[in-house]
């Protein structure tokens, strides 16, 4: 086992290579512990050279009505009404307190995801 750490895309390419080879190793190996050190190394090249931010609080909205099947008239409930839900969604309005509660009880988007600002399409 020769692990260094990741600084080029190319070691970074090589790492993922070799992580695939070992997928299938048995735990209490040498294989299955480069295994673990190896994905610990991955894990840190990607949070340095790959950081995804969090979404804008109307890309989470969208997000978790796509991923519970939700539609515009579902979201009644939260937002007071058809045209307040067509306004949040496209931008037009900010979210209230009293939207972001809803979302967060009614729908489980944590706090944070819908505290960011976003710009309001004019």
């Amino acid at each position: 086992m020769d692990i260094h750490p990741i600084h080029t895309e190319e070691a970074y390419e090589g790492a993922l290579e070799r992580v695939a080879s070992l997928m299938d190793a048995k735990p209490d190996t040498p294989e299955f512990d480069e295994l673990e050190i190896l994905s610990v190394l991955i894990e840190n090249y990607e949070a340095k050279h790959y950081q995804i931010d969090a979404p804008d609080p109307i890309e989470a909205i969208k997000f978790r009505m796509e991923q519970e099947g939700l539609r515009q008239k579902d979201m009644v409930s939260i937002f007071g009404n058809k045209s307040r839900v067509s306004e949040i969604l496209n931008r037009k309005r900010k979210l209230t307190l009293e939207m972001i509660r809803n979302l967060h009880e009614k729908l489980n988007i944590p706090f944070e995801n819908l505290m960011g600002d976003y710009q309001i399409q004019r």
